[in-house]
């Protein structure tokens, strides 16, 4: 059996699987120091701070199956004891020598390519002279040329396994063996950065039909992060990309009707404050009506019709307040303003203003834990039971800290239990802070 060591061998990655996501299912044993992708093996090596935190998720995960996205992937103690700077440069590529060529795969391109787009990405790290652009069989593929060796590493240090776009567009990087690059046109699918005057050829069929126009990259992202550039992406490719490229089971994607109504809710407890606190884990809230002429139903208009179908396929039979609700698209377009109306449409709270495909990425139906986020940094677990307790018994609860920010875990005896403190306790003052509250899908704490 190999000794135990703080670094951590992960089998069955597949390239769905991000680095993130192997933070989060190891953090809540202790800091995640390094992770290694290994995307030629489906693979990857992880090292904890110390070797009993390697210990105790080893020990974890030997009674329970750990998954991400719906994979079962298989952990156990590496025979590296800690990872060193050539594990991170050559790890998984056999004895590949460094080139000032790479080879670049995108994995889940749900947005176009460009030879631009490739070149904002990729000049940081050093002076881009060539890139080719081309499909192949394994999926979208470039070759790009550095004037320095030196720079292609770093290039490929910095930017193996990231996303272009949040969400999508993953990065695959491997030194190619080819010893100059030849371009013979400066075009969107070629372009040589030291010749200019190369003649343009005249524009033929796209080498990536079928993909619209996705916008402008406006963002890079320090080297610190896990995505190289944002788009202003649509719901329907941030739904997918955040799901791994597809949609959940029982998803459809095509539904466009954007208003949800919502029975049996129990009239004495429910306000429009409420509904806006549990239908906004799914989306964007636009407007909420209660019908006065049935106390127990409501009307919730969300952003688009994506986010109503997250709603109508995670809620339904959800239980609050004794109810089991239930949730349905109406047969109205939208909800008319008026005077018995609330409006949420510039809410500052609606969760999907931002970072789109990570809300999305964790729509889930209600469940047990909660996760505790924009909480003061002085903040305490006793604090955090007093302020739900109120809701259910706790079981358990785990602080933590996450890029500097304070974060917690709350496990409820039940699902209905942990509803009521989202319902109820979302966008409450904890400590002079405003804290968000959202299901989990962790299992344990």
């Amino acid at each position: 059996m190999t000794e135990p060591s703080k670094v951590i061998h992960v089998r069955n990655v597949g390239h769905e699987i991000s680095e993130n996501d192997l933070h989060q299912l190891f953090q809540q044993f202790g800091v995640v120091t390094k992770v290694v992708m290994l995307r030629a093996k489906n693979q990857a090596l992880l090292q904890m701070q110390d070797i009993p935190s390697a210990v105790n998720a080893l020990q974890f995960y030997t009674n329970v199956q750990p998954s991400i996205r719906g994979r079962n992937v298989y952990v156990q103690f590496s025979s590296h004891q800690e990872l060193t700077t050539m594990d991170q440069n050559s790890q998984g590529r056999g004895d590949e020598e460094p080139n000032r060529i790479l080879l670049v795969t995108i994995h889940h391109m749900l947005y176009p390519i460009t030879v631009e787009v490739l070149h904002q990405v990729f000049s940081p790290h050093g002076f881009v002279e060539k890139i080719v652009t081309f499909q192949k069989s394994a999926g979208f593929q470039a070759l790009l040329q550095y004037q320095l060796r030196e720079s292609a590493i770093l290039a490929r240090n910095s930017l193996q396994g990231r996303n272009i776009y949040d969400g999508c567009c993953q990065l695959d990087i491997q030194f190619s063996n080819l010893d100059e690059l030849q371009v013979n046109y400066n075009n969107e699918r070629s372009r040589d950065f030291t010749n200019p005057s190369l003649p343009s050829e005249q524009k033929g069929r796209s080498s990536q039909p079928g993909y619209g126009d996705a916008g402008s990259v406006y963002a890079l992202q320090a080297s610190g992060g896990r995505t190289v550039g944002f788009p202003q992406m649509g719901n329907a490719a941030a739904i997918a990309a955040a799901f791994g490229g597809g949609l959940p089971p029982g998803i459809s994607g095509t539904n466009d009707r954007c208003t949800v109504i919502v029975s049996n809710l129990n009239p004495d407890r429910i306000d429009e404050d409420k509904l806006f606190n549990l239908f906004s884990i799914y989306g964007n809230i636009v407007r909420i009506k209660l019908l006065r002429n049935k106390p127990d139903h409501a009307l919730v208009q969300m952003g688009d019709g994506f986010q109503a179908e997250l709603a109508v396929h995670f809620l339904k039979g959800a239980m609050l307040f004794g109810k089991q609700l239930e949730v349905n698209f109406s047969k109205h377009p939208n909800i008319t303003t008026g005077a018995d109306t609330h409006e949420y449409l510039n809410s500052n709270l609606n969760r999907f203003n931002r970072n789109a495909a990570k809300n999305y990425r964790y729509c889930c139906s209600p469940t047990k834990m909660v996760h505790l986020s924009s909480l003061p940094q002085d903040v305490t677990e006793e604090e955090i039971v007093a302020h739900l307790e109120e809701h259910g018994p706790i079981v358990n609860t785990k602080l933590f800290e996450m890029n500097g920010k304070k974060q917690a875990l709350v496990l409820f005896e039940n699902e209905e239990q942990a509803t009521e403190a989202i319902v109820c306790k979302h966008a409450s003052t904890l400590g002079g802070s405003v804290i968000r509250i959202s299901f989990s899908q962790l299992q344990t704490i």
